[in-house]
């Protein structure tokens, strides 16, 4: 069965780069430009996995996260955050908020894949 995964990102170019990367691997795609949108699209979606920008219009993704880790189908569903800043208790903070894990931006298009792959096996067990 196809892997969803909802992308929240939003600058276009990284959400097309993205985009670009989880297609090419076989994933489905979800979207989300901003915080709100992200809540919805997710809880309508389903996704197996989010990829959470971290500064977001609206709602930031800390906070996202923290609203959909409150609901019993979002408390299994991996979340990997992605930020453009990453300063020193930045990852505490994110893995406080219930990421499972954080990338720094420009996205490591190699890496990448295989973190996704990684998380979802680590879902399914």
């Amino acid at each position: 069965m196809l892997k969803k995964i909802l992308i929240v990102e939003d600058n276009p170019t990284n959400l097309r780069l993205i985009r670009m990367v989880l297609r090419n691997e076989g994933y489905g795609v979800l979207e989300a430009t901003d915080g709100e949108e992200a809540l919805l699209v997710a809880i309508e979606g389903r996704p197996d996995l989010i990829v959470m920008d971290i500064q977001l219009p609206k709602m930031d993704g800390l906070e996202v996260t923290k609203r959909l880790r409150q609901t019993s189908y979002f408390k299994r569903v991996p979340i990997i955050a992605l930020t453009a800043s990453a300063m020193d208790g930045d990852r505490e903070k994110i893995i406080a908020a219930g990421c499972d894990e954080y990338l720094s931006k420009p996205v490591d298009t190699r890496r990448f894949p295989l973190l996704v792959a990684e998380m979802l096996r680590r879902r399914n067990r």
